[in-house]
């Protein structure tokens, strides 16, 4: 089955790395029973990005399963009341709760992403200020002071970078540890994941390391930036390939979280955009929502992050799925790609 992979998949990546030119050879790694598949440098960490939202997700369900937090429990019982100052509509704070932040329906801001009302993007800032390190509170401060919260909380998904600061905070505030902690203390050690850590926050456990792949923001090397310490709880993990697909097989065979809240989170509540779903801090992919002829592929579960990076579980191959495509101008490269692999596995199990 992986001699049948490679002579499917080999081929497809090796035209799509002489397209990149520069960004070289995407990272690839395709795991199920009896298959092992893999392109490109299978050592190199790599930035996740919002892929981490999984991770921040995974630590909330721990301590609700743990009865230290409620999805329910509005924020200001959580937080001090001025972290919570002007990032909501009206009085929203005291109505939002952890289970909208989760799934991304408590009205608030992203960050990363979204409009401003003042000033540059915040992506034009991380690219412009380079040596600019940011903190929690400065994630918050520029949804406070340059955007305006999106709707009241509950009304409407809107994604949000912002509302996962937020979790971070209450994950700290609830356990009296930094958030890093938290990731290499509940996730990291217990699974061996010794080559990942939280960017400008932690270092792996493995001194041997291979120093961050390089990836870009639009066009601009960007991975030695002190400014890429912004992405904190909203997705700032870097991870092998193989570690992250050791993550993923944990996330679905019950070594992190209980079935009840791996259910909770893979219920999908809304639509991300067409052909990705979204519940709570996970997506299902539905490819057919991409192109009508694509129905009838498995439907993965898992998260993507800005930098084309992908990790999924396909429950219908019990296959794991890992790519880094190293560039926010990579996504729909990558995607086609997913597609790809899922084709391949198709025909390598009816095979």
């Amino acid at each position: 089955m992986t001699f049948d992979l490679i002579a499917q998949l080999d081929p497809h990546f090796e035209k799509v790395t002489r397209a990149r030119g520069l960004l070289g050879a995407p990272q690839v790694l395709v795991t199920a029973p009896g298959l092992r598949y893999q392109f490109g440098d299978p050592l190199a960490p790599f930035h996740a990005a919002s892929i981490g939202k999984v991770a921040t997700a995974v630590l909330v369900m721990q301590l609700v399963e743990s009865g230290t937090l409620s999805l329910e429990s509005p924020l200001t019982t959580l937080l001090p009341a001025n972290e919570l100052t002007h990032l909501f509509s009206g009085d929203g704070s005291s109505r939002a709760t952890v289970h909208q932040l989760l799934t991304h329906t408590a009205g608030v801001a992203d960050y990363f992403a979204g409009p401003v009302r003042t000033g540059p993007s915040f992506m034009r800032l991380v690219v412009d200020e380079p040596e600019r390190v940011w903190s929690p509170a400065d994630l918050l401060d520029f949804s406070r002071h340059h955007q305006s919260p999106v709707a009241a909380p509950g009304a409407r998904f809107s994604y949000s970078d912002t509302g996962y600061v937020l979790l971070g905070r209450i994950l700290e505030e609830l356990t009296g540890q930094p958030f890093h902690d938290l990731l290499h203390e509940r996730i990291f050690t217990p699974l061996d994941l010794a080559n990942s850590w939280l960017v400008s926050r932690s270092a792996p456990a493995d001194p041997n390391t291979p120093e961050l792949a390089p990836f870009w923001l639009d066009r601009v090397e960007a991975s030695r930036f002190a400014s890429v310490s912004c992405d904190w709880a909203g997705g700032g993990i870097a991870a092998t390939p193989a570690n992250l697909v050791t993550l993923s097989e944990a996330l679905h065979n019950g070594a992190l979280l209980a079935p009840e809240s791996l259910a909770y989170l893979s219920e999908m509540r809304h639509r991300f955009r067409a052909g990705i779903h979204y519940g709570a801090g996970f997506m299902e992919l539905r490819f057919e929502g991409f192109f009508f002829a694509l129905r009838g592929l498995p439907r993965p579960l898992g998260h993507i992050g800005v930098l084309g990076t992908h990790m999924f579980y396909d429950p219908r191959h019990d296959a794991h799925v890992v790519l880094n495509f190293h560039s926010t101008r990579e996504m729909v490269r990558s995607f086609k790609s997913l597609i790809r692999i899922e084709q391949a596995l198709g025909r390598a199990s009816a095979g």
